[in-house]
């Protein structure tokens, strides 16, 4: 809260026990106490607004440094920093199923929430995502959609600070504040335009995804699935698997990011060379000279060997790339247009209706194609003409300068 605090405070009924800061009066929660008269306000409310900031430069963990809440009457910045602050109230206002949790980008969020709370806020509702079902375009930044919706300006000079530098100066709490309180009117407006277009359950797809503990929690041995495929041999593979997953627990546990451990090109060359012993660790271009000797240099070596030690019918399969029929290439093309259309058409985002993959099988498999442009509203919306358009009963037709589809049934 920014000018006149105390007298605000009044009015619009936070306790006055809580901690101002010294920085123009905007209100800073750094006792366990204060939190929870805050939060029990929040909780009345229909709805919040919620943004983190954070660092992970150099963890593998991001590490929380401010979170910043706002509801119709109130706004807040909590310091998870502060020395035995417990965050247990904002955990359990991020698990109240009375409360929309309204987000801009959430997924680094929720991450982090998911982490330190072991909890997924529920109900939530992604402005970004509504953004593009409500035709913004695709993948628009907070502050295209604050300047779209409400004129306003945001000073972006603070996004790459220090948060974990305290005091923060008062640009740094500026900015915070200002990524909840102007989300406050970009959810209202989003939430009255689908409501309006009766758009609302377009978004329940993507929110589950959000939802999902599988989202931010992949398991160490399915982390060879965010490497790029440069092996082409499933005993090449197995050790990319292997060694992967070693590497993800090490940097689980020692919070320190991926490439401390060691880094992708590394993982490749082991996996292509599969070293057998030190010495062999050794003579790989991408190894630091001694590191084969180390406790982790030893890991290696026996997650290699344990790789190579699977029986042949155990061996990984090296995965396919997804290869359209011939001639569906120009199938492709059509349907991308015809999604061009459809989006201007509904006034929807592109990238929200369809992908490129989608695109691919479609033409390619048509209905049997397991993609979800083929399922709910997005098939009413696009999926049945698509499957029209590549049956022959559908044409794109070049009528007074523009495209037009054009029924030929």
């Amino acid at each position: 809260m920014r000018g006149g605090a105390l007298e605000l405070a009044d009015t619009a009924g936070w306790p006055l026990v809580m901690a101002i800061s010294s920085v123009k009066n905007i209100l800073m929660i750094e006792t366990t106490a204060d939190l929870i008269k805050a939060c029990e306000i929040f909780s009345q409310n229909e709805f919040v607004t919620v943004d983190t900031e954070f660092l992970r430069e150099s963890t593998f963990w991001p590490q929380l440094c401010l979170i910043q809440v706002a509801s119709t009457n109130h706004e807040a910045l909590i310091d998870p920093l502060a020395k035995g602050l417990d965050l247990k109230p904002f955990f359990d206002l991020m698990a109240n199923p009375a409360v929309v949790k309204v987000f801009h980008a959430a997924r680094q969020d929720i991450e982090i929430i998911h982490h330190l709370g072991g909890i997924i806020p529920h109900p939530l509702f992604d402005t970004q995502v509504a953004a593009m079902v409500c035709g913004f375009g695709d993948s628009v930044s907070y502050d295209q959609l604050v300047q779209k919706i409400s004129g306003k300006h945001i000073d972006k000079s603070s996004r790459f600070t220090d948060w974990s530098h305290r005091p923060l100066s008062e640009k740094q709490l500026d900015y915070a504040l200002a990524d909840v309180t102007h989300l406050r009117d970009v959810y209202a407006t989003l939430k009255a335009e689908l409501e309006r277009e009766g758009r609302a359950h377009w978004l329940e797809d993507e929110m589950a995804v959000l939802e999902r503990p599988e989202t931010y929690d992949i398991h160490p041995d399915d982390a060879w699935v965010r490497m790029k495929m440069r092996v082409r041999k499933p005993s090449e593979l197995a050790v990319l698997q292997k060694v992967t997953a070693w590497r993800e627990r090490e940097a689980r546990s020692r919070d320190v990011p991926r490439g401390r451990i060691i880094k992708d090109e590394a993982i490749y060359e082991i996996a292509q060379q599969q070293p057998k012993d030190a010495e062999a660790l050794g003579k790989l271009r991408t190894i630091p000279r001694g590191w084969e000797r180390s406790t982790a240099g030893a890991a290696i070596v026996a997650a290699v060997n344990e790789a190579l030690a699977l029986p042949k019918e155990e061996m990984p399969k090296i995965p396919k790339p997804y290869q359209p029929n011939e001639g569906a290439a120009s199938a492709v093309e059509l349907l991308k247009v015809l999604l061009k259309l459809t989006a201007e058409r509904e006034g929807v985002a592109a990238k929200i209706v369809a992908s490129t993959d989608d695109l691919e099988k479609i033409a390619s498999e048509g209905e049997k194609a397991d993609v979800p442009a083929l399922y709910g509203w997005r098939r009413e919306l696009f999926g049945d003409r698509a499957l029209k358009l590549i049956d022959g009963g559908l044409a794109l037709k070049f009528v007074n300068r523009k495209i037009e589809a054009v029924d030929l049934e």
